[in-house]
């Protein structure tokens, strides 16, 4: 004992990805304190698109040269196959979803400037943008990563934060529904902070259980810890109301529809993408490698979540007037559609193993075709901003047939229909799940599916089958970001559901290098 204190050991080139999104958050910041007003776009935009570029190289890189046989950062980062997987989709999602965001205009204050001010005029003539949605972006995306891919639940907790913070602020932004914006924000924030309540005393009740907070500790101390199973349970509980709550899963699914409608809609495409495959990847994280041994007691109470979740979001879908509440509910059920692919946990690694990359592959479907979905929705307007009431879509398949074709081809991804992604996703997903004996709730989620049929074909009727009104809404002038928005989702969308094994592969390859048990 010489008193000496040893430094941690960081596995920089690992991390690198997360780094270098924090790395340009943190340039962001200071481009907003010190670089004049009328420059800041055209830094940030660059910026914040060259980092998140970057960061997916970074990471296709790390996946080539070979994965590591031990987490990193002293043990509190798992970089494995799942991490890699999940980091390429949310930095892609995040890619697509600023060209949406740089082109909507609900982040642009026109007379933005101080009366009298030399650039009053240039700012009443061209607007000031909100440029400090970018490095709030940038740290919510981190933020993901981190949450995505902790070994340890303070790591996690911190990346949950870290994740949500930003959001909240992000959903206030809207200038042309500002009460709406400000509401939505609010809500999010009060349940979302209750929400972290709950995990981060779970994780002190698990802590008091296991005398650790990393995932693999946790795993092991199942097997010699005795004696204190209630602890232990009730730890779990609340861990897991948490994490349920990030996916939007019933019943703690009140916050998506208000937030979802209130926020920008491009941040409402980045939340309802990103986000979801974020907290998924700690879900499973929390649930197969710490709480793995246990999943004779979870498991109950996660088939009654998701059977709720499932029927919830298919039939309150059917009751919205509004188009992006809809779409929350829809959120809703593919989180129970997802759930029980994490219920098909087992023993056996192929079973386990099999499970994971179906949800990997559903992740990565789902994803840009919800990203796709929102943004054709900022292109259909009234007077007032975005026509969001469903009777304001009908005859667009007559006033705009490509946009409401490509939307149509959107809503029956979501259902399921073969020939698209969503059908491979749900076909993945039902298969791991009858491997694993949950054979009911896959005849639950069929079902479901069937009911989600229903309103996602009647919002097609509506567009197509119906005149359109006099005073229709107009559909904007496609900006060359929206434009690329919406073409790129679309032909995800057809080759994931026309050609999936390569991204199959993909998934199943990286399924197998989860650091479990």
């Amino acid at each position: 004992m010489n008193g000496t204190i040893s430094a941690p050991t960081i596995e920089y080139a690992l991390l690198a990805p997360m780094l270098f999104v924090f790395g340009a958050a943190v340039i962001g910041v200071l481009v907003e304190a010190f670089a004049p007003r009328l420059l800041r776009k055209s830094i940030q935009v660059p910026l914040t698109l060259l980092a998140l570029l970057g960061a997916f190289a970074m990471t296709v890189l790390t996946a080539l040269n070979g994965l590591p046989d031990s987490p990193a950062a002293m043990g509190a980062v798992a970089v494995d196959g799942p991490s890699l997987f999940i980091w390429g989709i949310i930095l892609v999602l995040a890619l697509i979803s600023v060209l949406l965001i740089n082109d909507d205009e609900q982040f642009v204050a026109q007379a933005a400037a101080v009366p009298g001010s030399p650039d009053e005029e240039e700012a009443v003539r061209h607007g000031y943008a909100q440029t400090e949605v970018y490095p709030l972006l940038l740290f919510s995306v981190g933020g993901m990563l981190l949450f995505a891919s902790s070994n340890d639940l303070l790591a996690m907790f911190v990346g949950l934060e870290v994740m949500s913070l930003p959001l909240y602020l992000l959903c206030g932004l809207a200038r042309r529904r500002r009460l709406l914006s400000q509401e939505a924000s609010v809500k999010y924030f009060l349940l979302g902070a209750f929400s972290s309540a709950f995990f981060l005393y779970g994780m002190a009740m698990v802590y008091g259980y296991a005398g650790t907070v990393s995932l693999r500790g946790i795993g092991s101390a199942l097997a010699t810890v005795s004696g204190q199973e209630t602890i232990l349970l009730i730890g779990t509980a609340l861990l897991g109301i948490g994490l349920l709550f990030k996916i939007g899963a019933a019943p703690f699914q009140a916050w998506k529809p208000d937030v979802y409608q209130g926020a920008p809609t491009a941040v409402t495409a980045l939340m309802a993408s990103t986000v979801l495959v974020a907290a998924f990847g700690a879900v499973l994280r929390v649930f197969w490698v710490a709480l793995g041994g246990l999943e004779w007691n979870w498991q109950p109470v996660m088939w009654g979540v998701a059977i709720l979740t499932m029927v919830v979001g298919a039939i309150l879908a059917i009751t919205q007037t509004e188009i992006k509440r809809m779409l929350a509910y829809s959120s809703v059920a593919h989180a129970g559609f997802l759930l029980t692919g994490v219920i098909a946990v087992g023993d056996a690694a192929e079973q386990n193993q099999q499970s994971l990359s179906a949800i990997l592959f559903y992740l990565a479907a789902y994803g840009f075709t919800t990203v796709g979905a929102f943004a054709v929705v900022t292109m259909v307007r009234d007077a007032g901003g975005e026509a969001g009431h469903l009777s304001r879509w009908a005859g667009l398949g007559k006033r705009a047939p490509v946009l409401a074709g490509i939307f149509a081809f959107f809503l029956l991804a979501f259902a399921g229909i073969p020939l698209t992604s969503g059908f491979f996703g749900k076909y993945a997903v039902f298969a791991a799940a009858v491997s694993g004996g949950a054979l009911p709730l896959v005849i639950v989620g069929v079902v479901s599916s069937a009911i989600a049929a229903f309103f996602y074909v009647r919002v097609i009727v509506l567009m197509f089958f119906s005149e359109p009104s006099a005073d229709g809404p107009s559909i904007a002038t496609p900006t060359v970001g929206t434009s690329a928005v919406v073409a790129l989702a679309a032909a995800a969308t057809v080759v994931l559901g026309v050609f999936p094994q390569p991204v199959l592969d993909i998934a199943d390859q990286a399924a197998s290098a989860l650091f479990i048990r």
